[in-house]
Protein backbone atom coordinates (compact mmCIF):
# COMPACT_ATOMS: atom_id res chain seq x y z
CA UNK A 1 0.00 0.00 0.00
CA UNK A 2 2.89 2.44 0.55
CA UNK A 3 4.11 2.02 -2.52
CA UNK A 4 0.90 3.57 -4.28
CA UNK A 5 1.52 6.63 -1.97
CA UNK A 6 3.87 8.73 -4.18
CA UNK A 7 2.45 7.72 -7.59
CA UNK A 8 -1.15 9.06 -5.80
CA UNK A 9 0.77 12.23 -4.69
CA UNK A 10 2.28 12.97 -8.14
CA UNK A 11 -1.41 12.43 -10.06
CA UNK A 12 -2.16 15.37 -6.85
CA UNK A 13 0.21 17.82 -7.71
CA UNK A 14 -0.54 17.38 -11.15
CA UNK A 15 -4.45 18.38 -10.77
CA UNK A 16 -3.58 21.17 -8.78
CA UNK A 17 -0.68 22.68 -11.12
CA UNK A 18 -3.89 23.23 -13.24
CA UNK A 19 -5.67 25.96 -10.58
CA UNK A 20 -5.95 29.29 -11.53
CA UNK A 21 -2.78 31.89 -11.47
CA UNK A 22 -4.28 33.56 -8.30
CA UNK A 23 -5.27 29.90 -6.31
CA UNK A 24 -1.48 29.91 -6.24
CA UNK A 25 -0.61 33.13 -5.41
CA UNK A 26 1.02 34.08 -8.67
CA UNK A 27 0.07 37.98 -8.41
CA UNK A 28 1.46 38.99 -5.28
CA UNK A 29 2.78 37.21 -2.04
CA UNK A 30 -0.42 36.10 -0.96
CA UNK A 31 1.17 33.27 1.94
CA UNK A 32 3.51 36.14 3.27
CA UNK A 33 0.32 38.41 3.72
CA UNK A 34 -1.75 35.45 5.31
CA UNK A 35 1.51 34.43 7.70
CA UNK A 36 1.75 38.06 8.95
CA UNK A 37 -2.52 38.64 9.57
CA UNK A 38 -2.58 35.55 11.28
CA UNK A 39 0.82 36.03 13.48
CA UNK A 40 1.17 32.00 12.68
CA UNK A 41 3.92 30.42 10.27
CA UNK A 42 2.91 26.40 9.46
CA UNK A 43 5.61 24.38 9.25
CA UNK A 44 4.82 20.88 7.92
CA UNK A 45 7.77 18.18 8.81
CA UNK A 46 8.03 13.86 9.00
CA UNK A 47 9.04 13.53 12.94
CA UNK A 48 10.10 10.43 12.69
CA UNK A 49 14.10 11.18 10.75
CA UNK A 50 15.92 12.05 13.46
CA UNK A 51 18.32 14.18 14.48
CA UNK A 52 16.42 16.48 11.83
CA UNK A 53 13.09 15.92 14.02
CA UNK A 54 11.38 13.61 16.05
CA UNK A 55 9.47 13.16 19.17
CA UNK A 56 11.43 13.64 22.44
CA UNK A 57 10.42 14.22 26.25
CA UNK A 58 10.97 18.20 27.22
CA UNK A 59 10.16 18.55 30.78
CA UNK A 60 8.09 15.81 31.12
CA UNK A 61 5.77 16.75 27.68
CA UNK A 62 5.83 15.09 24.46
CA UNK A 63 7.07 17.84 21.81
CA UNK A 64 8.76 17.49 18.36
CA UNK A 65 12.43 18.66 18.04
CA UNK A 66 15.63 18.46 15.92
CA UNK A 67 17.45 21.03 14.16
CA UNK A 68 15.39 21.63 11.49
CA UNK A 69 12.86 22.81 14.15
CA UNK A 70 15.14 24.95 15.64
CA UNK A 71 15.17 26.60 12.12
CA UNK A 72 12.16 26.38 11.90
CA UNK A 73 12.03 28.38 15.37
CA UNK A 74 14.09 30.87 13.94
CA UNK A 75 12.48 31.66 10.84
CA UNK A 76 9.39 31.93 13.24
CA UNK A 77 11.06 34.60 15.65
CA UNK A 78 12.78 36.47 12.81
CA UNK A 79 9.21 37.08 10.84
CA UNK A 80 7.87 37.98 14.42
CA UNK A 81 5.28 35.47 14.59
CA UNK A 82 4.18 32.17 16.28
CA UNK A 83 5.35 28.83 14.81
CA UNK A 84 2.66 26.18 14.27
CA UNK A 85 4.17 22.17 13.77
CA UNK A 86 2.08 20.01 10.94
CA UNK A 87 3.10 16.87 11.23
CA UNK A 88 2.69 14.69 8.22
CA UNK A 89 3.62 11.78 6.26
CA UNK A 90 6.72 12.98 4.39
CA UNK A 91 5.38 11.87 1.13
CA UNK A 92 2.03 13.89 1.84
CA UNK A 93 3.97 17.62 2.84
CA UNK A 94 4.51 18.84 -1.23
CA UNK A 95 0.59 18.31 -1.28
CA UNK A 96 0.09 19.65 1.99
CA UNK A 97 2.35 23.19 0.46
CA UNK A 98 0.94 22.77 -2.73
CA UNK A 99 -2.97 23.27 -1.11
CA UNK A 100 -2.06 25.77 1.55
CA UNK A 101 -2.42 22.90 4.22
CA UNK A 102 1.50 24.80 5.45
CA UNK A 103 3.43 27.78 4.51
CA UNK A 104 6.95 25.51 4.67
CA UNK A 105 8.22 22.12 4.37
CA UNK A 106 11.51 21.90 6.71
CA UNK A 107 12.13 18.32 6.90
CA UNK A 108 15.46 17.50 5.70
CA UNK A 109 14.19 17.66 1.84
CA UNK A 110 16.91 18.05 -0.78
CA UNK A 111 16.76 20.20 -4.38
CA UNK A 112 15.93 17.91 -6.98
CA UNK A 113 14.30 18.82 -10.49
CA UNK A 114 11.55 17.22 -10.18
CA UNK A 115 10.56 18.66 -6.68
CA UNK A 116 11.85 22.39 -8.70
CA UNK A 117 8.71 21.80 -11.39
CA UNK A 118 5.72 22.13 -8.17
CA UNK A 119 8.20 24.20 -5.60
CA UNK A 120 10.44 26.39 -4.88
CA UNK A 121 13.32 26.17 -2.54
CA UNK A 122 15.61 28.44 -0.11
CA UNK A 123 19.13 28.83 0.16
CA UNK A 124 20.47 25.56 1.04
CA UNK A 125 20.83 25.25 5.35
CA UNK A 126 23.14 22.03 5.18
CA UNK A 127 24.93 19.97 2.89
CA UNK A 128 25.89 16.57 4.19
CA UNK A 129 27.63 12.85 2.58
CA UNK A 130 25.09 9.68 2.21
CA UNK A 131 26.25 6.49 3.60
CA UNK A 132 25.72 3.19 3.27
CA UNK A 133 24.30 1.11 6.21
CA UNK A 134 24.46 -2.81 6.77
CA UNK A 135 24.78 -4.91 9.47
CA UNK A 136 27.68 -5.49 11.92
CA UNK A 137 30.73 -7.68 10.65
CA UNK A 138 29.52 -6.84 7.06
CA UNK A 139 30.76 -3.77 6.21
CA UNK A 140 34.11 -5.42 4.25
CA UNK A 141 31.98 -6.97 1.92
CA UNK A 142 30.93 -3.38 0.52
CA UNK A 143 33.74 -1.10 -0.22
CA UNK A 144 32.05 0.14 -3.80
CA UNK A 145 28.78 0.73 -5.24
CA UNK A 146 29.29 -1.81 -7.37
CA UNK A 147 29.47 -4.78 -4.91
CA UNK A 148 25.61 -4.04 -4.13
CA UNK A 149 24.96 -6.32 -7.39
CA UNK A 150 22.05 -8.73 -7.60
CA UNK A 151 21.44 -7.34 -3.67
CA UNK A 152 18.45 -5.57 -2.39
CA UNK A 153 19.59 -2.03 -0.79
CA UNK A 154 16.70 0.08 1.17
CA UNK A 155 16.05 3.51 0.59
CA UNK A 156 13.31 6.13 1.90
CA UNK A 157 11.24 6.89 -0.86
CA UNK A 158 11.06 9.95 -3.24
CA UNK A 159 14.08 11.14 -1.49
CA UNK A 160 18.00 11.25 -3.08
CA UNK A 161 19.22 7.77 -1.15
CA UNK A 162 16.47 6.58 -3.49
CA UNK A 163 18.10 7.92 -6.86
CA UNK A 164 21.50 6.81 -5.40
CA UNK A 165 20.49 3.32 -5.09
CA UNK A 166 18.87 3.05 -9.03
CA UNK A 167 21.36 5.37 -10.49
CA UNK A 168 24.67 4.44 -8.75
CA UNK A 169 24.64 1.20 -7.07
CA UNK A 170 24.97 -1.10 -9.96
CA UNK A 171 22.88 -3.89 -10.39
CA UNK A 172 20.80 -3.48 -7.24
CA UNK A 173 17.52 -4.00 -6.19
CA UNK A 174 16.11 -1.16 -4.62
CA UNK A 175 13.50 -1.53 -1.85
CA UNK A 176 11.94 2.05 -1.43
CA UNK A 177 9.58 2.70 1.84
CA UNK A 178 8.42 6.13 3.76
CA UNK A 179 10.56 5.36 6.87
CA UNK A 180 13.17 4.55 7.84
CA UNK A 181 12.64 2.72 11.36
CA UNK A 182 10.82 0.51 8.71
CA UNK A 183 13.97 0.58 6.24
CA UNK A 184 16.22 -0.68 9.47
CA UNK A 185 14.24 -2.96 10.48
CA UNK A 186 14.09 -5.02 6.85
CA UNK A 187 18.27 -4.47 7.61
CA UNK A 188 17.91 -6.59 10.85
CA UNK A 189 15.95 -9.10 9.69
CA UNK A 190 17.83 -9.56 6.30
CA UNK A 191 15.11 -8.70 4.03
CA UNK A 192 17.93 -6.14 2.17
CA UNK A 193 21.94 -5.82 2.56
CA UNK A 194 22.05 -2.29 2.78
CA UNK A 195 20.19 0.76 3.59
CA UNK A 196 21.34 4.45 2.16
CA UNK A 197 20.90 7.19 4.67
CA UNK A 198 22.00 10.42 5.35
CA UNK A 199 25.33 10.79 7.19
CA UNK A 200 23.61 12.19 10.60
CA UNK A 201 20.82 9.98 10.58
CA UNK A 202 22.60 7.02 9.80
CA UNK A 203 25.68 7.59 13.00
CA UNK A 204 22.71 7.93 14.66
CA UNK A 205 21.44 4.27 14.27
CA UNK A 206 25.27 3.11 14.66
CA UNK A 207 25.73 5.02 17.98
CA UNK A 208 22.29 3.48 19.79
CA UNK A 209 22.73 0.22 17.83
CA UNK A 210 25.09 -2.71 18.27
CA UNK A 211 24.21 -4.51 14.93
CA UNK A 212 24.60 -1.94 12.66
CA UNK A 213 27.42 0.02 10.90
CA UNK A 214 28.41 2.06 7.93
CA UNK A 215 30.65 0.63 5.04
CA UNK A 216 33.31 2.39 3.45
CA UNK A 217 31.27 2.85 0.28
CA UNK A 218 31.15 6.36 -1.27
CA UNK A 219 28.76 7.98 -3.90
CA UNK A 220 29.99 10.42 -6.77
CA UNK A 221 26.85 12.36 -6.51
CA UNK A 222 26.55 11.62 -2.75
CA UNK A 223 26.51 15.19 -1.93
CA UNK A 224 23.21 16.47 -0.67
CA UNK A 225 22.28 19.98 -0.49
CA UNK A 226 18.84 20.48 1.97
CA UNK A 227 16.77 23.43 1.58
CA UNK A 228 13.30 24.76 2.44
CA UNK A 229 10.67 24.16 0.39
CA UNK A 230 7.66 26.57 -0.28
CA UNK A 231 4.63 27.59 -3.09
CA UNK A 232 5.81 29.23 -6.16
CA UNK A 233 5.58 32.96 -6.76
CA UNK A 234 5.98 33.84 -2.91
CA UNK A 235 9.26 36.51 -3.31
CA UNK A 236 8.31 38.24 0.15
CA UNK A 237 8.17 34.73 1.96
CA UNK A 238 11.54 33.48 0.56
CA UNK A 239 13.50 36.44 1.45
CA UNK A 240 12.36 36.44 4.55
CA UNK A 241 13.79 32.55 4.87
CA UNK A 242 16.80 33.37 3.02
CA UNK A 243 17.25 36.31 5.61
CA UNK A 244 17.28 33.40 8.21
CA UNK A 245 19.37 31.04 7.13
CA UNK A 246 22.15 33.30 6.14
CA UNK A 247 21.94 34.60 9.84
CA UNK A 248 22.19 30.82 10.93
CA UNK A 249 25.04 30.14 8.42
CA UNK A 250 27.17 33.09 8.91
CA UNK A 251 26.89 32.90 13.31
CA UNK A 252 27.01 28.75 12.48
CA UNK A 253 24.00 27.98 14.63
CA UNK A 254 23.48 24.66 12.87
CA UNK A 255 26.32 22.96 15.10
CA UNK A 256 24.19 24.40 18.58
CA UNK A 257 21.32 23.33 17.30
CA UNK A 258 22.80 19.43 16.43
CA UNK A 259 24.03 19.14 19.70
CA UNK A 260 20.80 20.06 21.19
CA UNK A 261 18.88 17.27 18.72
CA UNK A 262 21.74 14.93 19.58
CA UNK A 263 21.34 15.31 23.36
CA UNK A 264 17.64 14.53 23.01
CA UNK A 265 18.15 11.52 21.26
CA UNK A 266 19.34 9.49 23.95
CA UNK A 267 17.47 9.57 26.89
CA UNK A 268 17.32 6.84 28.98
CA UNK A 269 16.15 7.22 32.31
CA UNK A 270 12.79 5.70 31.22
CA UNK A 271 12.10 1.98 30.39
CA UNK A 272 10.09 1.68 27.13
CA UNK A 273 7.32 1.64 28.31
CA UNK A 274 7.34 4.35 30.57
CA UNK A 275 8.38 6.61 28.22
CA UNK A 276 6.37 5.52 25.03
CA UNK A 277 3.14 4.34 26.60
CA UNK A 278 1.08 7.79 26.43
CA UNK A 279 2.12 7.86 22.62
CA UNK A 280 0.45 4.72 22.56
CA UNK A 281 -2.78 5.46 24.91
CA UNK A 282 -3.44 8.87 22.69
CA UNK A 283 -2.90 6.67 19.13
CA UNK A 284 -5.54 3.90 20.84
CA UNK A 285 -7.89 7.70 21.76
CA UNK A 286 -7.59 8.64 17.97
CA UNK A 287 -8.52 4.99 16.67
CA UNK A 288 -11.74 4.44 18.70
CA UNK A 289 -13.15 7.50 18.07
CA UNK A 290 -12.03 7.39 13.72
CA UNK A 291 -13.42 3.76 14.43
CA UNK A 292 -16.74 5.63 16.56
CA UNK A 293 -17.98 8.68 14.46
CA UNK A 294 -16.64 6.35 11.12
CA UNK A 295 -19.39 3.56 11.91
CA UNK A 296 -21.58 6.66 13.33
CA UNK A 297 -22.27 9.08 10.42
CA UNK A 298 -21.79 6.10 8.41
CA UNK A 299 -24.88 3.87 9.46
CA UNK A 300 -26.77 7.25 9.08
CA UNK A 301 -25.66 8.04 5.70
CA UNK A 302 -25.52 4.70 4.47
CA UNK A 303 -29.24 3.98 5.49
CA UNK A 304 -29.98 6.38 3.39
CA UNK A 305 -28.48 5.37 0.83
CA UNK A 306 -30.13 2.19 1.30
CA UNK A 307 -33.61 3.59 1.08
CA UNK A 308 -32.63 5.26 -2.03
CA UNK A 309 -31.18 1.21 -4.24
CA UNK A 310 -34.87 0.27 -3.06
CA UNK A 311 -37.28 3.25 -4.37
CA UNK A 312 -38.67 2.84 -7.20
CA UNK A 313 -37.09 6.61 -8.46
CA UNK A 314 -34.58 5.07 -11.07
CA UNK A 315 -32.95 8.36 -10.47
CA UNK A 316 -32.18 8.02 -6.60
CA UNK A 317 -31.40 4.73 -7.32
CA UNK A 318 -28.98 5.09 -9.91
CA UNK A 319 -26.97 7.65 -7.88
CA UNK A 320 -27.22 5.27 -4.76
CA UNK A 321 -25.60 2.90 -7.08
CA UNK A 322 -23.16 5.10 -8.51
CA UNK A 323 -21.89 6.22 -4.78
CA UNK A 324 -21.51 2.79 -3.39
CA UNK A 325 -19.96 1.36 -6.79
CA UNK A 326 -16.78 4.05 -6.70
CA UNK A 327 -16.24 4.01 -3.12
CA UNK A 328 -16.58 0.45 -2.87
CA UNK A 329 -14.45 0.41 -6.21
CA UNK A 330 -12.01 2.77 -5.12
CA UNK A 331 -8.97 2.51 -2.12
CA UNK A 332 -9.45 4.21 1.31
CA UNK A 333 -6.32 5.70 0.81
CA UNK A 334 -7.30 7.40 -2.13
CA UNK A 335 -10.32 8.51 0.02
CA UNK A 336 -8.86 10.19 1.98
CA UNK A 337 -6.32 12.01 0.13
CA UNK A 338 -9.19 13.24 -2.34
CA UNK A 339 -10.57 14.64 1.05
CA UNK A 340 -7.88 16.20 2.34
CA UNK A 341 -6.25 17.83 -0.62
CA UNK A 342 -9.35 18.40 -2.59
CA UNK A 343 -11.04 20.43 0.39
CA UNK A 344 -7.81 22.57 0.27
CA UNK A 345 -8.07 23.02 -3.42
CA UNK A 346 -12.19 24.39 -2.94
CA UNK A 347 -10.72 26.42 -0.38
CA UNK A 348 -12.47 24.65 2.61
CA UNK A 349 -9.64 24.46 5.76
CA UNK A 350 -10.75 20.85 7.75
CA UNK A 351 -7.73 19.58 10.06
CA UNK A 352 -6.31 16.13 9.32
CA UNK A 353 -8.53 14.39 12.07
CA UNK A 354 -11.70 16.34 10.34
CA UNK A 355 -10.76 15.08 7.13
CA UNK A 356 -10.08 11.59 8.23
CA UNK A 357 -13.48 11.18 10.26
CA UNK A 358 -15.51 12.36 7.08
CA UNK A 359 -13.23 10.13 4.85
CA UNK A 360 -13.96 7.21 7.14
CA UNK A 361 -17.41 7.86 7.08
CA UNK A 362 -18.06 8.59 3.67
CA UNK A 363 -15.91 4.70 3.31
CA UNK A 364 -18.28 3.60 5.61
CA UNK A 365 -21.48 4.48 4.52
CA UNK A 366 -21.32 2.73 1.24
CA UNK A 367 -20.64 -0.64 3.05
CA UNK A 368 -23.30 -0.03 5.64
CA UNK A 369 -25.56 0.51 2.76
CA UNK A 370 -25.25 -2.49 1.52
CA UNK A 371 -25.73 -4.12 5.46
CA UNK A 372 -28.86 -1.92 5.51
CA UNK A 373 -30.14 -2.98 2.26
CA UNK A 374 -29.84 -6.74 3.02
CA UNK A 375 -31.33 -6.49 6.24
CA UNK A 376 -34.41 -4.79 5.23
CA UNK A 377 -34.60 -7.33 2.41
CA UNK A 378 -33.76 -10.46 5.09
CA UNK A 379 -37.33 -9.38 6.49
CA UNK A 380 -40.56 -11.39 5.52
CA UNK A 381 -42.14 -8.98 2.35
CA UNK A 382 -45.63 -10.92 4.28
CA UNK A 383 -44.63 -8.13 7.49
CA UNK A 384 -44.99 -5.11 5.02
CA UNK A 385 -48.13 -6.11 3.69
CA UNK A 386 -49.66 -6.69 6.71
CA UNK A 387 -48.42 -3.52 8.53
CA UNK A 388 -50.93 -1.76 5.04
CA UNK A 389 -53.52 -3.67 5.76
CA UNK A 390 -53.39 -2.22 9.66
CA UNK A 391 -53.81 0.99 7.46
CA UNK A 392 -50.44 2.00 7.87
CA UNK A 393 -48.89 4.12 5.11
CA UNK A 394 -45.29 3.03 3.58
CA UNK A 395 -42.97 4.97 5.86
CA UNK A 396 -45.41 4.48 9.14
CA UNK A 397 -44.96 0.49 8.31
CA UNK A 398 -40.69 0.78 7.31
CA UNK A 399 -40.46 2.92 11.00
CA UNK A 400 -42.60 0.57 13.52
CA UNK A 401 -42.06 -2.55 11.37
CA UNK A 402 -39.44 -3.51 9.27
CA UNK A 403 -36.89 -1.49 10.70
CA UNK A 404 -36.97 -2.99 13.91
CA UNK A 405 -36.11 -6.37 12.64
CA UNK A 406 -33.84 -5.15 10.24
CA UNK A 407 -31.82 -3.94 12.58
CA UNK A 408 -31.79 -7.82 14.52
CA UNK A 409 -30.53 -8.83 10.50
CA UNK A 410 -27.81 -5.97 10.73
CA UNK A 411 -26.12 -5.75 14.22
CA UNK A 412 -23.62 -8.59 13.50
CA UNK A 413 -22.50 -7.13 10.14
CA UNK A 414 -22.43 -3.58 11.70
CA UNK A 415 -20.39 -5.01 14.75
CA UNK A 416 -17.66 -6.41 12.48
CA UNK A 417 -17.62 -3.26 10.36
CA UNK A 418 -16.85 -1.53 13.54
CA UNK A 419 -13.62 -4.00 13.87
CA UNK A 420 -12.38 -3.77 10.30
CA UNK A 421 -12.61 0.10 10.17
CA UNK A 422 -10.87 -0.23 13.61
CA UNK A 423 -7.76 -2.04 11.73
CA UNK A 424 -8.43 0.42 8.25
CA UNK A 425 -8.50 3.65 9.91
CA UNK A 426 -4.08 3.05 10.07
CA UNK A 427 -4.72 4.45 6.46
CA UNK A 428 -5.42 7.96 7.89
CA UNK A 429 -1.43 8.28 9.15
CA UNK A 430 -0.20 9.52 6.05
CA UNK A 431 -2.40 12.34 6.90
CA UNK A 432 -0.48 13.45 9.85
CA UNK A 433 -3.80 11.67 12.30
CA UNK A 434 -2.34 10.50 15.49
CA UNK A 435 -3.60 7.27 15.40
CA UNK A 436 -1.73 3.98 16.78
CA UNK A 437 0.10 3.49 13.67
CA UNK A 438 0.73 6.98 13.32
CA UNK A 439 2.09 7.11 16.78
CA UNK A 440 4.30 3.71 16.32
CA UNK A 441 6.33 5.49 13.52
CA UNK A 442 6.91 8.19 15.82
CA UNK A 443 8.06 5.26 18.53
CA UNK A 444 10.17 4.13 15.83
CA UNK A 445 11.92 7.19 15.28
CA UNK A 446 12.50 8.43 18.65
CA UNK A 447 13.20 4.74 19.94
CA UNK A 448 15.34 3.60 17.15
CA UNK A 449 13.96 0.03 17.80
CA UNK A 450 12.21 -0.57 14.55
CA UNK A 451 10.56 -4.10 15.35
CA UNK A 452 9.56 -3.72 19.48
CA UNK A 453 6.72 -1.06 18.50
CA UNK A 454 4.81 -2.75 15.96
CA UNK A 455 4.88 -5.83 18.24
CA UNK A 456 3.50 -3.64 21.00
CA UNK A 457 0.40 -2.10 18.87
CA UNK A 458 -0.15 -5.94 17.01
CA UNK A 459 -1.32 -6.34 20.50
CA UNK A 460 -3.20 -3.42 21.36
CA UNK A 461 -5.08 -3.83 17.94
CA UNK A 462 -5.77 -7.23 19.27
CA UNK A 463 -7.38 -6.21 22.47
CA UNK A 464 -9.32 -3.61 20.88
CA UNK A 465 -10.90 -5.86 18.65
CA UNK A 466 -11.27 -8.64 20.93
CA UNK A 467 -12.89 -7.19 23.43
CA UNK A 468 -15.13 -5.18 21.07
CA UNK A 469 -15.93 -8.65 19.05
CA UNK A 470 -17.21 -9.94 23.19
CA UNK A 471 -18.72 -6.59 23.65
CA UNK A 472 -21.23 -7.26 20.27
CA UNK A 473 -21.48 -10.96 21.37
CA UNK A 474 -23.20 -9.76 24.77
CA UNK A 475 -25.71 -7.22 23.21
CA UNK A 476 -26.56 -10.42 20.26
CA UNK A 477 -27.40 -12.37 23.38
CA UNK A 478 -29.39 -9.88 25.25
CA UNK A 479 -31.37 -9.31 21.66
CA UNK A 480 -31.92 -13.07 21.50
CA UNK A 481 -30.60 -13.04 17.99
CA UNK A 482 -28.69 -16.17 18.79
CA UNK A 483 -31.98 -17.98 19.84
Amino acid sequence: MKKKIGALLTVLLMLISFLPAKAQGAEKDEIYERIQQSGELVVGLSADYAPYEFHADVDGKDKIVGFDVSIAEKIAKDMGVKLKIEELGFDALLGALKTGKIDLVISGMSITEERLKEVDFSDPYFVVQQKVLVRKGEKDNFKTTEDFKGLSVGAQKQTTQEDLVKNEMTGAEPTSLQKVPDLINNLLNKKVEAVVLEQPVAEAYVQQSDNVELAPVKFEQGEKVTAIAMSKNTPELKKHVNASIKTINDKDLLKDYQKEANDLMFQDEQSFLQKYGPYYLNGAKYTILLAFVGVLFGLIFGSLLALMKLSKSKILKALAVIYIEYVRGTPLLVQIFIVYFGTGVLGLDLSKLLAGCIAVSLNSAAYVAEIVRAGINAVNKGQMEAARSLGMNQKEAMRYIVFPQAIKNILPALGNEFVTIIKESSVVSVIGVSELIFQTGVVQGASFKPFLPYVLVSLIYFVLTFCISRLLGLVERRMGLND
